[in-house]
């Protein structure tokens, strides 16, 4: 574990009696900090030394490493402080004027998630206009000549990016914080209007109850998902994930308050749908045998749970109040922490580098912070405060991600070694970094209230042997006292008195939290291999599927058998969906292909088709395509089209499939229909994607950039499969 050691030495009547040095061991490196004159610092990490100027904010505790890591962090946020950005893929890599943030040293962008993730965390408070700014610049009008409104970009990404990736309304998790400006809050109102709008009907399942999408920047799709979506995203814009829901969750909660700001009667159904989607994210994505929210769950066709587990998603879930308390401290609880800290998934693949898997990333550890505050978990608020210390102190800089083990920015293993990208003053890690210095250490709230949360095991290395600690921020003192006595667990505000510009509180012991007593998951535990496809074979009235002794089988969303032999499908006119997953001891692996059996119909053309049903019942339509319009890890094109679905005695149904960038033909995203009996006719109608906003014209590595919106895809045929009736949202 970390291990800080305090040299004590006058420093001058100045700033009282403090330490003049700090040393950080651990596995085997050395960092030390050294206060210089005039309250700046120098850092000598194992990979150089470091300079760090005095800083206008400015803490006063018992350990100069900690004090000059928060210095270092204001360091490296003003250094992100840009006047123009850049990026190979946008104007030929030429400077945008923008007094925005730049996402870190290598990625001198503005990115939507990484900006909204490090304004959420600390910069809207610490530099709200250069934060709006950033926000702006992600806000886009539509170019396709029809479509009104404001929008938030998706970045490139997944597929061809929305709606394979749609966590873009986390852009409105960062503008909550910043709507004093009236200007920019009339934008804020806008962009939730048009972009929920477009989410909802073209994103949002009714039969499952979520949205839609991939991970939450989990995006890189074989480090987390299955490695059969290396070349064929398909499944990851059918399928659901947990800080993408938690993500549109919040953002109907601002629509609903916004909405009654505005007098809008929308605000009834923004809450409506709130309510309903809080529902369902309880109630799909936790899995009782483990303990835990999943990271994603199946599609539609086939809604299984996923064993993976993600740290951001479970912190989001936390703190938007959105998981019963009792499920969210259990699952807090159990989610491993590592000597380093926490891993941002679990299990690890065991054949991935290091990236996303087997990897701590800052950010991620801050709103791990954040989360256990929330639930009062004193053990792992003071491992993650540990480990974002530890991490700048060794690297030398709040870089982007570490290896889970050794906190190291980069661990040679051959195929497997990484992290495989990195970067210094990544912006969401010096966010998280300030984020846990002023609220996690010291407590201070947006609104001016002191409500620390100080695990009592760091007072030996915070306050050595200081009386109290301060935090110099924004022209107030914020002053922490040491408590009389210690206790086990957490520290709170006692008397708390306001005089001046200085609040003094009196840390008191608070009573011990109960439910984490120790995590017992080894944080590097790997998930077993993935089974290959399953591989039915037709047999008198049904099907039989071998089930190896290590495997369970899943059909149609649920469990069916566990390593007995072969299984039995029957064949009851409709078709099902089956998977394999492998166990060992308690461990259990991402799940197989899926594969499906029983009777569907595939129907030559691609604007327009016409199939009969026998009798009234559900029907699961896809499009077999391909769209070669951009590589499958990023790009603005995934093909959006609505099949518009016209039936006999019935209103004209609607559904948006999606055709992400393929390698090959593929079949689509699925849309499910209620069909009477008789003869029906499909339509296929123009949808729109990320191409079609004015924040792309200015793409010019890829398709349906400078070039012009580009919505296409060459559709082949329309594939039609009698399913269950659609269980709705239970």
């Amino acid at each position: 574990m970390l291990k800080i050691i305090c040299l004590t030495a006058a420093l001058g009547a100045a700033l009282g009696s403090t330490a003049q040095a700090a040393d950080l061991q651990f596995d085997g490196r050395h960092a030390r900090a050294e206060a210089a004159a005039g309250g700046s610092f120098v850092l000598h990490a194992p990979s150089g030394e470091v300079r760090i100027a005095a800083m206008p904010m400015r803490s006063q505790t018992g350990s100069v490493m900690f004090d000059a890591l928060f210095a270092l962090a204001q360091q490296e946020m003003d250094q992100d402080r840009v006047d123009a950005i850049r990026d190979p893929a946008f104007d030929e890599g030429r400077p945008v004027p923008c007094e925005c943030f730049q996402t870190g040293a290598r990625w001198p962008y503005v990115w939507t998630r990484d900006v909204s993730f490090a304004a959420d965390l600390a910069l809207a408070r610490l530099d709200p206009q250069r934060t709006r700014q950033s926000l702006q610049f992600k806000l886009s009008a539509a170019r396709d000549g029809h479509t009104p409104g404001l929008f938030v970009a998706q970045d490139t990404g997944s597929g061809g990016s929305w709606p394979i990736s749609s966590d873009r309304v986390v852009w409105f998790l960062a503008a909550r914080h910043l709507l004093d400006d009236r200007a920019f809050a009339d934008q804020v109102w806008q962009a939730l209007q048009g972009t929920l709008a477009q989410d909802r009907a073209m994103v949002f399942d009714a039969q499952m109850g979520l949205y839609r999408g991939e991970t939450s920047f989990l995006d890189w799709r074989e480090q987390t998902y299955p490695d059969w979506t290396r070349e064929d995203v398909r499944f990851i814009g059918d399928s659901y994930a947990l800080s993408t829901n938690v993500l549109h969750y919040q953002a109907l909660r601002l629509a609903e308050r916004l909405a009654g700001q505005h007098g809008d009667t929308r605000a009834a159904d923004y809450k409506a749908w709130a309510d309903a989607l809080a529902q369902q994210i309880d109630a799909r994505f936790w899995r009782e045998d483990i303990g835990q929210y999943m990271s994603y769950i199946g599609e539609a066709a086939h809604p299984v749970p996923y064993a993976k587990v993600d740290l951001l998603g479970l912190s989001l879930g936390i703190l938007a109040d959105v998981l019963p308390p009792e499920r969210a401290r259990r699952a807090l609880a159990a989610y491993p922490m590592g000597p380093a800290g926490s891993p941002v998934v679990w299990p690890q693949e065991a054949q991935q580098p290091i990236y996303h898997n087997r990897a701590i990333w800052p950010f991620v550890s801050a709103y791990s912070l954040r989360a256990a505050r929330q639930l009062d978990d004193a053990p792992r608020i003071a491992a993650e405060i540990r480990s974002l210390m530890q991490g700048a102190a060794l690297a030398g800089s709040n870089m982007e991600n570490y290896e889970l083990v050794s906190q190291a920015v980069h661990v040679d293993e051959g195929a497997l070694s990484g992290p495989v990208v990195n970067s210094e003053r990544q912006l969401w890690s010096v966010a998280g970094y300030l984020s846990m210095v002023v609220e996690g250490v010291f407590g201070v709230q947006d609104d001016g209230r002191v409500l620390p949360k100080l695990p009592a095991a760091l007072v030996p290395e915070l306050f050595g042997s200081q009386r109290s600690i301060r935090l110099d921020v924004a022209g107030r003192r914020y002053v922490l006292e040491r408590p009389q006595q210690l206790g086990d667990g957490l520290l709170v505000a006692g008397t708390t008195l306001t005089q001046g510009d200085t609040t003094t509180v009196q840390l008191v012991a608070a009573p011990s939290a109960s439910g984490f007593n120790g995590r017992v998951a080894e944080a590097n535990a790997r998930a077993p291999a993935t089974p290959a496809l399953p591989q039915p074979t037709r047999e008198g009235r049904g099907w039989t599927v071998p089930v190896a002794a290590d495997q369970v089988l899943w059909k149609d969303g649920q469990r069916v058998v566990a390593g007995e032999g072969p299984a039995q499908v029957a064949d009851d006119g409709l078709q099902h969906c089956l998977s394999l997953t492998r166990r060992e001891g308690t461990l259990e692996s991402l799940h197989s292909p899926t594969t499906c059996v029983g009777p569907q119909q595939r129907l030559k053309g691609e604007q327009r088709w016409q199939f009969s049903a026998a009798q009234a019942g559900h029907v699961r339509l896809r499009l077999q395509y391909s769209n070669a319009n951009g590589p499958i890890n990023t790009g603005v094109t995934a093909a959006v089209k609505q099949l518009a679905l016209q039936c006999p005695g019935q209103p004209l149904q609607r559904h948006t499939v999606t055709l992400p960038h393929s390698v090959a033909v593929q079949d689509s995203t699925s849309a499910t229909f209620a069909v009477p009996r008789g003869r029906c006719t499909v339509t296929l109608e123009e949808g729109f994607n990320m191409s079609a906003l004015q924040h792309f014209a200015h793409y010019t590595r890829g398709k349906g950039g400078r070039d012009g919106v580009l919505n296409q895809a060459q559709v082949q045929a329309l594939m039609v499969a009698p399913v269950a009736a659609a269980e709705g949202a239970r």
